[in-house]
C-alpha cells in the first residue's frame, strides 16, 4: 500500500490515529528503509508516529522489515552480546565498552551496534578507537571472547538514513526505539535494551515477549545499555519472550569515587586500569554481568527456536 495511506491512519494526531497491523507496519517501514518514499514523506512518519507512538505490533512489524534487509552477523556458538550504543556520554563516563569487555572475558562474542545520534556527546566509536577496537568494514563472524563494534550503515544502511534525520526534525524517531530492540544475529543472542523514561520500560518489554527475544532490560546509564556504576537499576530479564525479574533494584544515588571524566581518553584510561585490576569493577556492572552470563547460559541450555 502506497506510504500517504498509511499516513492516513497513523497521522490523525494522538486521539484519532489508528494503529497499523503488524504486516501493514513491515510494509511502511520496509518502504521507508529502502528509501522508496520522497524525504517530505519520511518526515510526515517520523512525526506522525512521534505524536501517536508505537504499539507492540507496529514495533513488532519494524522489527520484521529490518530484520529482512539487515546484513546479519553469523551464528555463534555460545549465543552472541549484542549492545545497542546509540546515545553516548553527556553527564557520565562511557562505559558500555567496560561492560562489552568484562563479558567477553567469560568467553561470550560481543556485538556493539551504534552511530552517533546526539551531537556534543561522546560516542562509542571514539572510546573504542582508544581501547585499539576498529570499526568493522563488512560483516562477518565474531570469536568467543572478542568485542567487535558494527556501524548501523555496515548492518543496515536504511536504518542508518532513518536515525539520521534526526539531525534535520529535532526529534528522536522509531528508529532510535527500534535499535534498542534489535536481534542483528542469524543465530541466538543476548539483547541488552536500556531506556532513559520509565514509560518506555513497559513498551519494550511488551515487544520483547511478542517477538520472543532472549534479552535483559534496563534503565541504562544515559540510555547506554550499561549500568549506572552509582546505583543498582532494576533487571528485567526475558528467555525467548519469558519474563523474569533479574534485580529489583535499589533507590537512591551512592558516590562512587574514582570515575573519570567523560572525555574519550580519561574513560578509556579507566576502562584499561578496571580491567587490569588497577580499580574494582563498579558492583551494579559486576551484577549486570552475571545476569547477563545467566541468560547467555539458560539460553544455550534451551535451544534456537529457530
Amino acid at each position: 500500500m502506497a506510504i500517504n495511506q498509511y499516513i492516513k491512519e497513523i497521522g490523525r494526531g494522538k486521539q484519532g490515529a489508528r494503529s497499523l497491523t503488524r504486516e501493514q507496519a513491515a510494509d511502511l517501514f520496509g518502504q521507508v528503509l529502502d528509501g522508496a518514499v520522497t524525504d517530505l514523506e519520511v518526515g510526515a512518519f517520523c512525526l506522525a508516529m512521534r505524536i501517536k507512538g508505537e504499539s507492540t505490533e507496529e514495533m513488532s512489524g519494524f522489527l520484521d522489515a529490518t530484520g529482512a534487509r539487515l546484513t546479519r552477523i553469523p551464528a555463534s556458538d555460545p549465543p552472541v552480546l549484542v549492545l545497542p550504543s546509540y546515545n553516548g556520554a553527556r553527564k557520565l563516563p562511557l562505559l558500555t565498552p567496560l561492560l562489552a569487555q568484562l563479558v567477553a572475558r567469560q568467553g561470550l562474542p560481543v556485538l556493539i551496534h551504534g552511530t552517533r545520534t546526539e551531537t556534543g556527546r561522546v560516542s562509542v566509536a571514539q572510546v573504542l578507537e582508544l581501547l585499539d577496537i576498529s570499526p568493522l568494514a563488512q560483516v562477518r563472524a565474531i570469536n568467543p571472547g572478542e568485542v567487535a563494534y558494527a556501524p548501523t550503515e555496515v548492518l543496515c544502511p536504511g536504518l542508518k538514513r532513518l536515525l539520521d534525520t534526526r539531525r534535520v526534525l529535532g526529534v528522536r524517531n522509531s528508529g532510535h526505539s527500534l535499535v534498542k530492540l534489535l536481534n542483528p544475529c542469524e543465530g541466538p543472542a543476548v539483547i541488552v535494551g536500556s531506556y532513559t523514561h520509565a514509560e518506555y520500560a513497559e513498551s519494550m518489554s511488551a515487544v520483547f515477549q511478542h517477538v520472543g527475544a532472549t534479552a535483559m532490560l534496563l534503565r541504562g546509564t544515559e540510555g547506554e545499555a550499561v549500568a549506572d556504576p552509582r546505583k543498582l537499576p532494576r533487571m528485567e530479564g526475558f528467555i525467548q519472550g519469558r519474563p523474569q525479574v533479574l534485580e529489583e533494584g535499589q533507590k537512591g544515588t551512592a558516590e562512587l569515587p574514582g570515575l573519570p571524566e567523560i572525555d574519550p581518553a580519561s574513560t578509556a584510561e579507566y576502562i584499561r586500569d578496571v580491567l587490569s585490576g588497577r580499580k574494582p569493577v563498579p558492583a551494579s556492572i559486576a551484577l549486570q554481568v552475571e545476569h547477563i552470563l545467566r541468560l547467555a547460559s539458560e539460553l544455550q541450555r534451551q535451544g534456537d527456536p529457530s
